[in-house]
């Protein structure tokens, strides 16, 4: 046993810099990571979104739902689990369970599932695309439109960069949403109330006459 025999007169506390940083990589290495062994949990957290095409009468309703990692540490995260796709639209169904399937297939593999974002806003409908409503952007197709919709989830979880529209920007799709209102009061007051849509233009302009279902838009007819 020691004996101080002197007082003492000051204190130096030693700097646990070193053992905290010591610490704080032991918990990272620690930490739960997303992959392909991860098991859903009961309950998940989701989000849903609604985009209405006017390729379909009908709206999609987007879910996806997230898996929280590493809850009540500094290195909670939250990130996409799974992905469904519902819509009372039946022309759409097969495609749609296959890529949802692959996409939530993707998502609980872990790591980088940004990529998904660039590969579905690239695909082009042969038929032509549309611009979105509310928005004005335009969407090459249908899956184009929930690629969208994935980015806008993806941000955020602060998995991709926030984009900021600058005044040029918002001038142009200020400028396409007045001609997307002009354009459907313009439909609306040509074409009969009562006209359902053509599956070649995309219009409410098909009427019967002589009782065969004929496009006033584009002249599509059922009797050739």
């Amino acid at each position: 046993m020691i004996e101080i025999k002197q007082n003492i007169t000051s204190a130096k506390v030693q700097n646990n810099e070193a053992q905290l940083k010591e610490i704080k990589t032991e918990e990272k290495s620690k930490a739960v990571n997303l992959t392909e062994s991860t098991k859903r949990p009961e309950m998940l957290i989701g989000s849903t979104y609604k985009i209405k095409p006017p390729v379909s009468d009908h709206a999609l309703y987007i879910t996806i739902n997230d898996i929280l990692l590493n809850q009540g540490s500094d290195e909670e995260i939250r990130r996409p689990f799974e992905i469904f796709v519902n819509s009372k639209n039946m022309e759409f169904y097969s495609w749609i369970v296959a890529l949802t399937r692959v996409i939530s297939a993707v998502f609980r593999k872990g790591g980088d599932c940004t990529f998904l974002v660039e590969e579905l806003k690239a695909v082009f409908d042969p038929k032509g695309g549309y611009y979105q409503r509310g928005t004005g952007i335009f969407m090459p197709s249908v899956v184009a439109d929930i690629g969208h919709v994935i980015e806008t989830h993806l941000k955020t979880l602060d998995m991709l960069p926030k984009s900021e529209i600058d005044t040029h920007q918002q001038a142009y799709i200020q400028q396409k949403r007045e001609a997307m209102k002009a354009e459907q009061q313009n439909e609306s007051s040509v074409f009969p109330a009562a006209a359902s849509k053509c599956n070649k233009c995309h219009q409410k302009s098909v009427v019967l006459l002589d009782g065969c279902a004929t496009c006033l838009n584009c002249g599509d007819s059922k009797c050739g």
